[in-house]
Formats: structure tokens, sequence, C-alpha cells
């Protein structure tokens, strides 16, 4: 079960990062760029179309890490895509496919239809080519359809939680929200997902914000000595390629919970502010701290507190709480950042 549940998250990390670094990279600072040069749009709009393929991307990576054959692999995939919530129907019947889905429900179903085609196996023997894939949309494909309310509604309790923290006084209240999102976005719940659910905005989504980016930011620093350098500054856009390693220990994320503690507080010192649609980026494509600049303006005060609380600060104070849980308390060692893409 272990063996089957690290194989899974694995291939959930991966298909995260894949379909979503391309826009994380590129796509605020597009949006600054494009008045400019408008042929860039396409370049936007291919980052974003790409992002919704998010549960097929999943369902294939997660498929090669169980050595599924071809035809099981892109059955998985499909029926991850029709239980993710990526799509909606319509009142006129036409059908509408936007953001990344449900990922929880992703990864639930992904797992459903794993378990499907290998009870199958070779039963189907000449037919399957053309029954596999029918048999894992219409089976398992459905069943997380059916399931993705309840877990939707899970995702919204959650929620509640982190919007009933942002009616305690700002300082608490950012630190608690920052360390909340530091762990959430190491966890299979969208961090994007549960800002855009209950509109966190203001203080509680600078907060948000500034707690991704500690993750992001510990993450590369911590897991720079295990992997190369392109999978290590890959942690800025999507701390999501640890999922895996959190899961399996939990404790690797001390140094950046406590990092987004101080930071969060400093949100409400500083009155650091976001949208609901911003909330949960952190340093990917630069969004918490361009929309901190845009909702209180490009003065120089402003630019010198959104480098030194977006940068900065998750950098120092990182580094020291990495180098205290590494080589004082030894809880952590650097092999626990290691991203095995095998």
């Amino acid at each position: 079960m272990k063996d089957f549940f690290s194989k899974l998250l694995t291939g959930m990390s991966l298909g995260i990062v894949v379909c979503l670094i391309p826009n994380a990279l590129v796509g605020e600072i597009l949006k600054l760029i494009i008045p400019y040069i408008p042929f860039l749009e396409t370049v936007l709009n291919a980052s974003v179309i790409v992002m919704s393929l998010l549960p097929v991307i999943i369902g294939v990576m997660a498929g090669i890490q169980f050595k599924l054959t071809p035809i099981q692999t892109c059955s998985v995939g499909l029926a991850a895509f029709v239980g993710s919530g990526v799509t909606t129907v319509m009142e006129d019947g036409s059908i509408t496919m936007a953001g990344i889905g449900t990922v929880i429900n992703i990864g639930l179903t992904t797992a459903l239809a794993i378990l499907f085609v290998q009870f199958l196996g070779t039963k189907l023997k000449d037919w399957t080519l053309l029954a596999m894939p029918a048999l894992t949309i219409f089976i398992p494909g459905l069943m997380g359809l059916a399931i993705l309310p309840y877990v939707k509604n899970s995702s919204l309790i959650i929620g509640n939680v982190i919007m009933y923290l942002t009616d305690l006084q700002p300082v608490l209240m950012g630190a608690l929200i920052a360390m909340i999102f530091s762990v959430l976005i190491i966890s299979p719940i969208s961090t994007i997902g549960v800002a855009t659910v209950i509109m966190l905005s203001g203080i509680g989504a600078g907060a948000a914000n500034l707690g991704v980016c500690a993750s992001g930011v510990g993450m590369c620093i911590a897991s720079y000595r295990s992997n190369n350098f392109g999978t290590a500054i890959a942690h800025v856009a999507s701390a999501k390629i640890q999922m895996r390693n959190f899961l399996m220990k939990p404790k690797i994320a001390l140094p950046m919970i406590l990092t987004a503690a101080i930071l969060g507080g400093l949100a409400g010192v500083f009155q650091i502010e976001g949208t609901p649609y911003s909330a949960g980026f952190g340093l990917a494509g630069f969004v918490g701290p361009l929309k901190y600049l845009d909702i209180v303006g490009w003065q120089m005060e402003s630019m010198i507190i959104s480098l030194t609380l977006f940068i900065g600060l998750p950098i120092v104070l990182n580094l020291l709480f990495i180098k205290l849980f590494e080589t004082k308390l030894k809880w952590v060692k650097s092999e626990d950042y290691k991203v095995n893409y095998e």
C-alpha cells in the first residue's frame, strides 16, 4: 500500500509541474508585456490551455510510475480527466473547459483507474484496445465524477477554517494563514483552489502568498544538494514537487513552516495584500509580489517591502532554519528532499 501511495503521489507531483510551471513562469510577466507586444497573447493563451490538461497528464504520469502499458496509461489519463471537474456542461448542452480541476479528486480518480486497469490486466485479450479505454472511462471515471461534489465540499470546509482565521487580529491571522498555505502548497490540496473557493482577499491573500513563497524558496534551498539546479529552481514555481517526500516524511517542511509563520506575521504588520485569484501563487510567475504592487502602487517603499518579504527574508530565514534542523537538531537531511523521476 505504501508503494502504491508513493507512486501515485510521484505521478501527481510530476504532472502538476509539467502542466503548471509554463504558465507560472511567464503568465504574470506576459500580462505586463502584452499591451506593447500583442502577439505574445498567443503564448499566454497556450500556457493557460495546457493547465486544463492537468488531469490527463497526472493520469499518464501515474501510469508511467506503475509501469502500465500505453493503452492502460492513456485510459487512466482519460478517466482522471472525466472525474477532475475541469469540464462543465452548460444548460444549452455545450461543454466548457476551464481551470485545473479538483486536485484531490484527480488523485482519487487516478487511483481508482489504476486499480481497475490492473484488475483487468490481460483479461480482455484481443478486445483490449477497444474495450479498456471505454470501460475505464465509464467505471472509475464516472465514479470519480460522482464523488466530485463531496470532495469539493471537503475543500470548502478547509476554506471556511481559513476564512475564520481572517477574523482574528492581523499579525496572528497572517502567521496562521501563511503556515497553513505553506503546508497546502506541498499537499494534494490546491492552494489556488482553496483561495478561490473562499474568496480569500486582503491581508489573508497576502499572507497566503508569503506562506507559499516560504515553501517554494525553502524547498529550493533544501533540495539543491540532492537534485540538479533545474529541479531545485523549479520548486520556486511549484513546491508540490515535494508532495511525495512531504507526505512520507512531514517534518521536512518544518523549516519552511517556521519561515512562513514569521513572514505571515509581517504581512499583518506591513499590510501585504492580495486577491482571491492571486493568493496561492507565491513567487510563481511573480504573481504574489506583482499583485501586491498593483494594489498599493509602485512606490519605492512598497517595492523595497515587496523585495524584502517575497525574496530577501524567505532566503535568509529558510537558510537559518534549514541549518538548524539539519546540523543542530539533525531532524532532516538533504537526501530527504531528493526528487525521484523514475
